[in-house]
């Protein structure tokens, strides 16, 4: 009890808020730098086949102020793997839509910068 009342709760307390700061700053300044990493890339365009789709859904569940549950929201993030010709795969995020479009087995011409697709031309 006496590292509640002795400041020890108000301790753990900033500790808990200054990781979750840290945290998100950390996010964002990753994502930023990848942001500024595809920036710098060259656009490339190569033959590739689409190998597999996936998508990861995240639901987020909203709480009113009187700490009652309020209300719950998913959102679905879309990636397909591509092959290129050398071998190699990788795995690009894209929107619904264009993952849509897509099917497994596809070929064609793939662009992209860095991490970010940028379309691909069936053939």
């Amino acid at each position: 009890m006496d590292f509640f009342f002795g400041g020890g709760f108000q301790i753990l307390f900033f500790l808990v808020f200054f990781l979750i700061i840290g945290v998100f700053l950390a996010t964002m300044i990753r994502g930023i730098g990848q942001w500024h990493k595809n920036n710098q890339s060259p656009r490339l365009t190569v033959e590739a086949t689409v190998v597999t789709k996936r998508t990861n859904v995240s639901r987020h569940h909203h709480h009113n102020g009187a700490g009652h549950m309020g209300h719950t929201s998913t959102s679905t993030t879309y990636f397909v793997t591509f092959q290129v010709a050398s071998g190699d795969r990788m795995e690009l995020r894209m929107d619904g839509y264009q993952y849509g479009m897509l099917a497994e087995g596809d070929r064609g011409r793939l662009t992209f910068q860095g991490t970010r697709y940028l379309g691909f031309e069936r053939t």
